[in-house]
């Protein structure tokens, strides 16, 4: 069965995000000064294989952990459809 997995891979709430805070600066030049918090992360759509949903989200858990997030400066969270 074909499943696909949006992920969405952001950095802690806790660290500085310098593209965030870049962009928030820069809204400035573009009248956006009330814009006040900018945060930038990743998003990945993983189109994949499984015979259930309980071992597509395994897939999935293990292709966050070991290679698309790094738990140490990023969290992440995903919704699973079936295709």
């Amino acid at each position: 069965m074909k499943f696909i997995a949006e992920i969405d891979i952001m950095p802690h709430k806790e660290l500085l995000d310098p593209q965030g805070k870049a962009v928030v600066n820069n809204l400035k030049h573009l009248d956006l000064g009330d814009v006040t918090d900018v945060r930038i992360g990743r998003h990945v759509s993983m189109t994949l294989e499984a015979a259930t949903e309980t071992e597509a989200r395994q897939k999935v858990e293990t292709a966050c952990q070991k290679l698309l997030a790094n738990a140490i400066v990023e969290t992440y969270h995903y919704q699973l459809h079936g295709e």
